[in-house]
């Protein structure tokens, strides 16, 4: 399976420039004794074309490239694996396994669907968060994914399977407020202009609730849209899907989204992950309504459950939901049931997992 670019070995004395921002890129060819629109081409060769070889970059010298290479390498992640999903051409859903420089591997999902084609990439190498009704918190937290590592994702896509990605999610592995900075650097390259280019509220990142990371994000007026997940109405009942309601309860987590929507004309995005004879009761669904309402202008999505290996857990009836969804209906702001995409290649929300570290 063909990559951005194969693996070189790094010398002691390169650097990776994969996954600079521009403001590094300009410090770095600055370094170099360069001009700074030196950083802006190679920037647009990296991420707007997905060149990752010096010697292609045709607009620089042939004595720029050959200092290039004398003290930058571009390093990507290695595709080994590709699963698919779906008959018609237009609409296959398709899980990509990369592995990292280090050995360690990370899957991100391309989800074709009624006019979007949407990415859905992974921040970290398994996650610390453990809720228990996502696979990749069974894996435990291994590390974080540096820049890019997670742009690569993304750029292996747009090079190999479609270019016109019109949506990205950080909806893969990992928790991308515990690996904040680096996921607001490669959304930084996404929307430049310089690169990829798309616009800012094409970009939505998942959290299960970090508090001081969402007071920081609404603090910066960042411009990408938030999806929080919820998953419960009461204490009590999220502790057991998401231990770290112990550390940020739910009346905390409420307020922290009270004072994002306040600050932001784009409110978050309420997910609710929905587990039969857990959090679907008729109480659950009034419980979520009251706190919709509450919230005023928040977006609620319901998920049903995707079965994964491990927790004694199961999706409820499609009759279940249908009630559910009607009980929960009647907010002012819009309400969204999840379609499932990949289900049986395990790319669905809550699916993504590398079981084994040295397995394809």
């Amino acid at each position: 399976m063909k990559s951005i670019a194969k693996n070189q070995n790094l010398k002691p004395e390169t650097i990776n420039i994969f996954g600079k921002t521009l403001p590094e890129l300009e410090s770095f060819f600055e370094a170099l004794g360069e001009k700074k629109f030196r950083a802006v081409q190679v920037f647009q060769w990296m991420y707007k074309r997905g060149v990752t070889n010096f010697d292609d970059m045709s607009d620089l010298s042939k004595s720029l490239r050959d200092k290039l290479h004398a003290s930058a390498v571009i390093i990507t992640d290695t595709v080994i694996k590709i699963q698919t999903s779906g008959e018609k051409e237009n609409d296959v859903t398709r899980k990509i396994l990369f592995q990292l420089a280090d050995g360690e591997k990370v899957e991100a999902v391309y989800i074709p669907d009624e006019g979007r084609k949407t990415v859905c990439i992974s921040s970290q190498v398994g996650c610390a968060v453990a809720c228990q009704f996502c696979a990749t918190g069974w894996m435990g937290f291994r590390r974080n994914l540096s820049v890019g590592e997670i742009i690569g994702q993304l750029m292996y896509i747009r090079r190999e399977i479609d270019p016109e990605i019109s949506n990205i999610v950080f909806m893969g592995m990992g928790e991308p407020f515990l690996n904040y900075e680096n996921v607001m650097n490669a959304a930084g390259i996404i929307i430049s202009e310089h690169g990829p280019g798309l616009a800012p509220k094409r970009i939505t990142i998942s959290t299960s609730g970090i508090i001081p990371k969402i007071y920081e994000f609404a603090a910066a007026d960042l411009p990408y849209n938030l999806a929080i997940s919820v998953n419960a109405t009461t204490d009590e009942v999220r502790q057991k899907v998401m231990p770290i309601t112990k550390k940020y309860p739910l009346k905390d987590l409420l307020e922290s989204i009270q004072y994002l929507n306040a600050r932001r004309k784009n409110p978050a995005t309420l997910e609710y992950v929905l587990l039969a004879g857990v959090n679907d009761s008729d109480d659950d669904a009034k419980r979520l309504r009251t706190m919709a309402k509450q919230l005023g202008k928040c977006k609620v999505n319901v998920i049903p459950y995707n079965p994964i290996e491990g927790p004694d857990l199961k999706r409820p009836s499609p009759e279940h939901i249908a009630r559910f969804m009607k009980l929960v209906s009647g907010i002012s702001s819009p309400l969204t049931l999840r379609r499932s995409r990949g289900r049986d290649i395990a790319a669905a929300c809550g699916q993504l997992a590398i079981k084994e570290k040295h397995d394809v």
